[in-house]
């Protein structure tokens, strides 16, 4: 694997990984006033177009980070509904 994709892999950990802060807090708290449904639907929406465009650039980094950011925003937007 080269310094480029090592690179590409990191960063989508690292935004990946924002993710789950939210999604434990969400799940202790059961509260999901101050959580945006708009936002989550439309960064889940980016998400999906993320993943296509790292399928078809042919880009596991891109491919990886987003599939696993899609589901904490996913999560997310389960609880948000639940909790309502």
């Amino acid at each position: 694997m080269d310094s480029i994709t090592l690179l590409g892999l990191l960063g989508g950990t690292l935004t990946t990984a924002s993710f789950f802060p939210q999604v434990v807090k969400t799940w202790k708290t059961r509260s999901t006033k101050d959580v945006s449904l708009v936002m989550f639907l439309l960064l889940s929406t980016g998400i999906c177009v993320w993943i296509i465009y790292g399928i078809k650039i042919g880009s596991l980094p891109v491919v990886i980070a987003n599939s696993v950011s899609l589901v904490f925003s996913l999560i997310i937007l389960a609880l948000k509904l639940i909790y309502k």
